[in-house]
């Protein structure tokens, strides 16, 4: 009789314990799919809102360049909410843009027969900033609360498209974070450019964020000169930070620049 009434009681038990373990998703953002006019194709766009998002504020927004769940998305969220937490980041907002052909998307046209040859898709950077203007951010003010603070981010191909922008539109974002910026593309082209777009500009508020690792002679050149070209136009009101990171490569950069990139605006006190 007693071993029948334990073994009752303990089947009890496991109930209990199993009905107690329950299972829900641990979401960290949401996802939209926006069709694009400009590009002629649906867009995914995973977006990821602070702790506390309300209607009654207004939030910062970053554009994140190779925005994939699989790519940059994940890891950036993780270092904003970390400066939320631990440091004095403003609690922001995070668009990641999800690529389609990010080789058609962050390149200009370019003459050179081998990178044609190599990369048969590439040229289509002006209807990817198009669609980034005309589309992309009147969807994210007209859906979300945000403020007049925007920061783009890309790194290689990603860096180069973020360059474009910072000479060709400029007011776009009001912060750049170019990480190893692939401006070895199309024989320096849009170095070269630079002098040139950065007079025609006119000098407004700006931070502009610039770093390279150990990442071979054209990927190093092309940083610096981008630095050297803006610091030569001399806009009173353009912050630049230029940080070399010579123990990182081109893989293990990113994380690690974005970090020192948020140390420089929201320092620890």
């Amino acid at each position: 009789m007693i071993n029948r009434i334990s073994a009752i009681i303990l089947c009890m038990f496991y109930a209990f314990i199993v009905n107690a373990q329950t299972t829900k998703p641990f979401n960290i953002g949401e996802i939209k799919i926006l069709k694009s006019t400009m590009l002629a194709e649906e867009r995914t766009l995973n977006i990821y809102l602070p702790d506390g998002y309300n209607d009654k504020a207004k939030y910062p927004v970053i554009y994140l360049l190779d925005g994939s769940a699989n790519e940059d998305f994940l890891h950036i969220v993780g270092l904003v909410q970390f400066y939320n937490m631990t440091f004095n980041m403003p609690k922001t907002i995070i668009v990641g843009i999800a690529n389609v052909d990010r080789k058609r998307d962050f390149t200009f046209p370019t003459k050179n027969a081998e990178l044609k040859k190599t990369y048969p898709t590439t040229g289509g950077s002006a209807k990817f900033i198009d669609f980034i203007e005309k589309e992309l951010q009147p969807y994210i003010k007209a859906n979300y609360k945000t403020n007049d603070s925007t920061y783009l981010i890309g790194q290689s191909l990603g860096g180069l498209v973020a360059t474009e922008i910072l000479l060709k539109k400029p007011d776009l974002f009001s912060n750049y974070i170019i990480v190893s910026p692939s401006l070895w593309w199309d024989d320096r082209a849009l170095l070269k450019q630079a002098p040139a777009l950065l007079t025609g500009q006119p000098d407004n508020k700006k931070w502009v964020y610039v770093s390279v690792g150990t990442e071979g002679k054209e990927m190093e050149e092309g940083a610096a000169g981008l630095v050297k070209a803006l610091q030569k136009a001399n806009k009173k009101n353009m912050k630049i930070d230029f940080v070399p990171m010579p123990k990182e490569n081109h893989a293990t950069i990113l994380h690690n620049s974005i970090y020192e990139a948020f140390n420089i605006l929201y320092p620890y006190k």
